[in-house]
């Protein structure tokens, strides 16, 4: 069975310390109660004998142990124990027992029951092979805990083995029951009369309390799991059941008999209760799985999204600059005097571009990598320098007046080349396109410089129509764009890649108009301007 599976079955899960703070409390407050009432000798008091009370409590039990055993095949036919196996069948064999037992008891649906004869005698038979069945179910359980299935179970389907050892335990009750009916007249006895036990009814006590506490100590020694330990408090109850109704020996309907049937109905409801409770938080992880699955699936369609229009926004530029290039070169050649340097001036813009590409390609790339991406040591300002190179035909075209004022001697950093050139490269193309359609001065500044703790500030500012207010908080966030072309991915993974270098990046109004796009690096080593 997978190591994850393990954690949805009672026989392999360990009992947290609250779960064990609580198996003690329950244990210690039924043993405190029957001291209680043993001490006092409140037991011998007689009650008012309830005869509705009796097919009660017959039926509670038959639906609670019959839960519990249908529970309990549900975790054996995950795990396919045999051990599940037997205390599951332990569960159906005190279910079914308590059909004859129930039918034979005196003034339930008859005077004298419905198995005819001396009813009481079949009714404390039956008891006695109920009380004494279950203990040995337990100690059937403790001993096969560690041992394999053979073979011929893990063939079985399991249906057909929950199916056999139900079959098997109601033959079993079944034959016990039809023997006692065939041989009542030559059993001992264990009624004196209708409601007071023999001594014999001691002895039988005592051999169901033996059975009991060897469960407990193959339990207490074999315990492992949440399951263990509440067979142990099961059968605390259990044994508490049979001691509180027979020592001294209780006569029927008495306060130690209807004690002794609410410590069965106790111990009969322990499992259900903490299989059910088992069973609620595992559907709750089962659901939290299920919404984070989706949460997942729903991120990836979002990343591929991402990935698709990262593509498309950044590629778009060098592939229409390249188109812009080769049809100016085309010209060139086409005339009847073919403008060779001229031509061969586009043909280089062209290989130019092609390589800018091919580095916004490989950043997209290694932006989206888990694995970490290889840094190099950087001059900030001869980055700067080989961005607006690659957008100088930009530039010209749009008639943009370039400002570059950089900070002398500026530490280098510890950075991705093509990353942050990628980075530099949007923020400088999105300032030329909003100044591509304004009118008058069109200004755009790069300036770099110290910060006040010693990093580097990188400024790309330009006199476009600026970003409005209420869009500010929102400007990088993935597939969030102003333009009505846009993807809305270029800024979200500009930030990305700066937060990935442990830097800001930050934008606020220019003035008199326009925006200021802001990076702010660490700087990571002494002054040098030796170019990486």
């Amino acid at each position: 069975m997978p190591a994850h599976a393990q954690d949805l079955v009672l026989s392999n899960l360990p009992p947290s310390r609250t779960q064990q703070k609580l198996a003690l409390s329950v244990a210690l407050l039924i043993v405190l109660a029957a001291f209680f009432i043993s001490a006092t000798g409140e037991q011998q008091v007689k009650l008012a004998a309830v005869d509705a009370l009796v097919p009660l409590y017959g039926m509670a039990m038959f639906v609670s142990d019959s839960i519990t055993a249908v529970l309990l095949f549900t975790q054996f036919s995950i795990v396919r124990s045999r051990a599940l196996l037997i205390i599951s069948s332990g569960y159906v064999w005190t279910a079914l027992v308590v059909i004859p037992w129930l039918l034979s008891f005196p003034g339930v649906f008859a005077p004298h029951g419905l198995l005819g004869g001396s009813s009481s005698e079949i009714t404390v038979w039956l008891y006695a092979l109920w009380h004494a069945g279950f203990p040995m179910f337990v100690i059937a359980y403790a001993l096969l805990k560690t041992a394999q299935p053979p073979m011929q179970l893990r063939r079985m389907s399991a249906g057909s083995a929950i199916l056999s050892c139900i079959v098997v335990t109601a033959t079993a009750i079944s034959a016990a029951t039809y023997l006692l009916i065939a041989f009542q007249a030559h059993l001992p006895r264990f009624m004196e009369d209708a409601v007071n036990f023999s001594a014999l009814w001691y002895y039988t006590a005592v051999i169901i309390a033996l059975l009991s506490i060897l469960a407990i100590i193959l339990l207490w020694i074999r315990r492992k799991s949440l399951l263990d330990l509440w067979l142990m408090v099961v059968m605390l109850v259990f044994l508490t059941e049979v001691l509180i109704s027979s020592f001294p020996v209780s006569a029927r309907f008495s306060l130690g008999w209807y004690a002794g049937r609410t410590c069965s109905l106790l111990s009969g409801s322990l499992i259900l209760f903490v299989l059910l409770y088992e069973i609620t938080i595992v559907y709750a992880r089962l659901i939290g799985a299920v919404r984070a699955q989706s949460r997942e699936r729903g991120a990836r369609l979002v990343t591929g999204d991402a990935v698709a229009a990262t593509i498309a926004h950044e590629i778009k530029q060098p592939l229409a600059a390249i188109m812009t290039r080769a049809e100016t070169g085309l010209r060139w050649l086409d005339r009847s005097l073919p403008e060779l340097e001229r031509a061969k001036e586009q043909f280089k813009e062209i290989v130019a571009d092609g390589r800018r590409a091919a580095a916004v390609i490989e950043g997209i790339r290694a932006n989206f990598k888990k694995d970490a991406q290889i840094r190099i040591w950087l001059d900030i300002n001869v980055l700067i320098e080989e961005t607006l190179t690659l957008v100088h035909g930009d530039l010209q075209q749009h008639r943009i007046l370039v400002r570059a004022e950089s900070q002398a001697e500026l530490p280098q950093i510890m950075g991705d080349r093509i990353q942050l050139q990628q980075v530099l490269l949007n923020l400088i193309t999105n300032a030329i396109e909003a100044m591509a359609s304004k009118d008058g001065l069109r200004v755009l500044a790069v300036i770099s410089e110290l910060t006040k703790d010693g990093g580097i500030a990188v400024s790309i500012a330009d006199t476009g129509k600026g970003i409005p207010s209420k869009e500010t908080d929102q400007i990088f966030n993935p597939l969030f764009t102003t333009k009505p072309e846009g993807m809305g991915m270029g800024l979200s993974i500009c930030r990305s890649i700066v937060e990935s270098h442990d830097g800001n990046l930050l934008v606020f109004p220019n003035s008199p108009q326009g925006a200021v796009f802001q990076i702010i690096l660490h700087a990571t080593r002494p002054t040098s301007r030796t170019s990486a």
